[in-house]
């Protein structure tokens, strides 16, 4: 099969960690020691999250005032770049020297009349308190909004249209390549308004963050993969999450589970991006933790979303990990 996985930021860095490269390269082997048995039986691509590497990229750049701190489509290859040299070492560890691996910058297009430009709702950076949040916001002129119990910095999200280096993903899957693509979401660009000198548009850069799930759907949809799975740091997709009758859901149409509420900065993103790929290609979208993807790709664990399910079935044994 072709499986595409999307990596959550719990793959890289974990919740109230220091973002250092020793900590990051760590919680890469752990994802890599769930990656290479994957990759030995099929062909395999890899997308990660991004936000805290751009935010802290971001915050470092912002303290050195000689230069203007570089925008998010700068900062998004250069994450790219970081994050996929160490999943590709991280692999190359564990799997056969003969097996390649290939980190590619992929650049994604977004419409610039996209609402999202109008209300920045995607995370990126690290967690602050009130206070902090506040001064920073007075001083950069960044928006915050509440993140669990702390604050984060928040930039547009708009939805991916297009996905520019399809081909030599091809190419490189042909090769039985691992590819790790769309980090991030891929680089946010666009095509400026007019034509120039010639019928060609000009390609650019954009100050925002694509979601990493949207973009590895869509890069899933259109390499035609057998299976996409959205790894996280919860065992499933659960309604009434974090009550007393919180339920696992086991399996669900993409109609049945796209008709029920999930937080848009968490969970919202990853179920959006599970019932367009279930519902565009008829195979099957799963969601779960990174440490059960090969039970999930066996149907034995995680949420499973797919046009042949009839509404929503739950989880007999309830409880979550997180």
């Amino acid at each position: 099969m072709l499986i595409v996985t999307a990596l959550g930021g719990n793959a890289l860095l974990r919740r109230g960690q220091a973002l250092t490269a020793e900590n990051q390269r760590e919680n890469v082997a752990i994802a890599a020691r769930s990656l290479a048995p994957i990759a030995m039986e099929h062909r395999l691509v890899v997308g990660h999250g991004n936000g805290p590497q751009v935010g802290l990229l971001a915050l470092q750049g912002a303290a050195y005032g000689k230069v203007e701190t570089y925008p998010f489509d700068v900062l998004g290859a250069q994450t790219e770049g970081m994050i996929g040299y160490m999943i590709e070492q991280e692999l190359g560890n564990l799997l056969p020297l003969e097996r390649p691996l290939a980190t590619l910058l992929t650049m994604v297009e977004v419409d610039p009349d996209d609402p999202a430009f109008g209300n920045p709702t995607k995370f990126v950076g690290p967690i602050y308190p009130k206070e902090e949040a506040d001064r920073l916001g007075a001083e950069k002129g960044w928006v915050f909004k509440a993140d669990g119990d702390s604050w984060r910095r928040v930039v547009a999200s708009p939805v991916p249209r297009r996905i520019f280096e399809l081909r030599p993903i091809r190419w490189l899957l042909d090769q039985n390549t691992v590819v790790i693509a769309a980090g991030g979401g891929g680089i946010p660009t666009m095509y400026e308004a007019g034509e120039r000198p010639g019928g060609r548009r000009r390609l650019v850069g954009v100050e925002c963050v694509i979601d990493k799930d949207l973009a590895t759907e869509l890069l899933a949809r259109e390499l035609g993969a057998d299976l996409l799975a959205i790894l996280t740091d919860v065992d499933a997709v659960y309604v009434d999450w974090g009550t007393p009758n919180q339920r696992a859901i086991r399996s669900a149409s993409p109609e049945a589970l796209a008709a029920l509420s999930f937080p848009a900065g968490s969970m919202g993103p990853k179920v959006e991006a599970a019932c367009r790929f279930a519902k565009a290609t008829g195979k099957r979208a799963c969601i779960g933790a990174l440490k059960d993807l090969a039970d999930i790709i066996a149907g034995r664990a995680g949420t499973t979303v797919s046009a042949e399910e009839n509404g929503i079935r739950y989880a007999e044994v309830q409880g979550a990990t997180s």
